[in-house]
Parts: C-alpha cells; sequence; structure tokens
C-alpha cells in the first residue's frame, strides 16, 4: 500500500506539499495540487483515516450512550441529535448499554481513547465518581441534573413536575392517585418518588403502595397494570404514567374493556409524543428532539454547562 512518501515521489512534490492537499490548504499551486490528485489515483492511495484523527486531534464523531434503541423516548432524542449533527458535518457513533456496566465503559473508553470527541449519556448506569474520572478526556454530557458535577448536562426538574402533576389531578378531585415508572432504581425515578412521598407527607395522608407499578415501558404494559388495578378492592381513580406509550396501552385496555376515561380513571402521561396527540392523552411536554439538538451543541462546545429544560401540560380529554 503506498503511503504519502510514495506520493509526493509519483507527483515530484515534496512531502509537506502532498500533506497539505489532504489536509485542504489553501496554498497549493494548481498544477501541484492536480500532480498529488493524479498520483493518488495511480496508486490507489487510501488515507489513514486515524492518522489523520491524531493529527487535526478530533474525529468528528460524537458518542452517544442510549439503554435501548427502540423506545420512542430514547429515539425522539437521538433525531434532535443526528439532525444537529448533520448540519455541523459530525457523525455518531450509537452505543446501545441495555443498562450494561461494561457497555457504558467500553463507551467511556472510547472517549479516552480518542476514538470520539464527546459522549452524550442519555440514561446512566455508572457512578458519578466513573464518569467524572473520565470526564477530563474530553466532554460527557448527561441527560439529567449534572450540577456540581465535571460535566454538562440538560436536565429537567422531575419532582417538580411530579408535584405540578399530583396538583393537578387533586384540583380535578382525585385523592387516590397511582404512578407508574420505568426503573425504579433510577434518579430521575427518585426524584418522582420523592415528590409522591412528600406530597401526601404534606398532606398528612397516606398513600396506598399498591398504586405503585414500576417497569412500565412498552405499550402492552397497559394491560398488566388494569389487570392489577382491576383485582384491587380500592383502585386508585387516576394513574400518573412517565410513558406516553404506556399511558396510551391504559387507555386502549379502558376503551376495549368498557372502564370510562377519565370518568373511572384519569390517566395523565409524560412525553407529548405523537401516540399522546392521536389519542388525546393530557400529557407533560418534554421536548426530546430540543433536548436532543442541545446536547450536541453541548458537546462540540466542550465548556461545561448545565442547561434546565421546563415542562409544560398539555390538557387533553384523558382528566
Amino acid at each position: 500500500m503506498a503511503n504519502i512518501k510514495d506520493i509526493a515521489k509519483l507527483a515530484g512534490v515534496s512531502v509537506t506539499t502532498v500533506s497539505r492537499v489532504l489536509n485542504g490548504h489553501p496554498y497549493v499551486s494548481k498544477v501541484k495540487k492536480e500532480a498529488v490528485m493524479q498520483a493518488m489515483e495511480m496508486a490507489d492511495y487510501e488515507r489513514n483515516i486515524n492518522a489523520v484523527h491524531l493529527s487535526k486531534g478530533k474525529t468528528n464523531l460524537i458518542g452517544v450512550i442510549v439503554p435501548y434503541i427502540t423506545r420512542p423516548y430514547f429515539g425522539m432524542v437521538v433525531e434532535g441529535i443526528a439532525d444537529e449533527a448533520i448540519q455541523d458535518n459530525y457523525k455518531l457513533v450509537l452505543i446501545q448499554s441495555n443498562y450494561e456496566l461494561e457497555r457504558e465503559l467500553d463507551a467511556l473508553m472510547m472517549l479516552k481513547l480518542k476514538q470520539i470527541d464527546a459522549l452524550i449519556i442519555c440514561s446512566r448506569t455508572c457512578s458519578w465518581e466513573t464518569v467524572e474520572e473520565y470526564a477530563h478526556y474530553g466532554p460527557i454530557i448527561v441527560l439529567e441534573d449534572g450540577r456540581g458535577r465535571k460535566v454538562s448536562s440538560i436536565f429537567m426538574d422531575h419532582y417538580q413536575s411530579f408535584t405540578a402533576a399530583l396538583t393537578y389531578l387533586r384540583g380535578k378531585g382525585h385523592q387516590k392517585i397511582g404512578y407508574c415508572l420505568a426503573r425504579q432504581s433510577s434518579p430521575n425515578s427518585n426524584l418522582r418518588e420523592a415528590a409522591y412521598r412528600d406530597f401526601y407527607k404534606n398532606r398528612n395522608e397516606d398513600y396506598n403502595e399498591d398504586y405503585i407499578f414500576y417497569d412500565c415501558v412498552h405499550l402492552e404494559d397497559g394491560e398488566w397494570i388494569m389487570q392489577r388495578i382491576l383485582g384491587m378492592e380500592d383502585p386508585p381513580t387516576a394513574l400518573l404514567v412517565t410513558s406516553d406509550q404506556v399511558a396510551a396501552g391504559i387507555l386502549t385496555f379502558c376503551k376495549d374493556n368498557g372502564i370510562a376515561v377519565p370518568g373511572q380513571l384519569a390517566i395523565v402521561g409524560f412525553d407529548n409524543q405523537p401516540i399522546a396527540r392521536m389519542m388525546h392523552i393530557t400529557t407533560f411536554e418534554i421536548p426530546l428532539m430540543e433536548i436532543g439538538r442541545r446536547a450536541f451543541l453541548l458537546a462540540v462546545d466542550g465548556s461545561p454547562a448545565h442547561e434546565e429544560i421546563h415542562l409544560n401540560m398539555i390538557e387533553r380529554l384523558t382528566v
């Protein structure tokens, strides 16, 4: 395989001139540039892209960790990242973690080895200590509250939004309110659970542990949630569901089984995905594509920064 010295010899120019042509240097004569290009074609020359990256100090690659590519929530975030990346001539390296620690560590190692310029973590399994250990190798952006950490972050006040949803439902006359979460152990879920406990504690009221549902991720999860509710002697009259997909599954089951919504069960979702608009679900709008765009811009900028995203409730027909 020809190298840069071979190209210089074939073209009758210096190695420096070949390097300038390869890197788009403006101060190369047309004659010498054409000679180099012809020599490259004759030798079937391919640039060593790793060497180019090393010389420039950047790869124009951004790593993105998502737990599951198939979940609409993360799909919309990635779409926002990709839309912005295309405009800035960057490419994405998508890492599906399945919430497995080793997969996240592999992605962090890519940052350390300069195989990517920055890393966006859409949902984290690694400890903060581990993430911060790698932060000095390049920009890391997390989609949770990272203030006080050595990272950039885009975050929502999950405690406040959950409190607002509970207050809204209480204002509609609901005393028995349940909620559905995805991961029980995630930082965002912890904030939502704290908001729920505090809401009832501040009113000197007890809440029913049976009204709490975990591992609620997919559309079809709405069925087992409703089966559990139907088996209760004293069921909740309202549900906060942290995924519009799950909320849609609950609503579909209710429609198929003659359960009046919102008459017998009120439903509030989160995200404002297209399915919520189609099924007229009351939900909190999370601008997922905009979050993706902002995450990309923080990754390219490189300077630590923190941005809070404010949520808006969209009232439709399920409350």
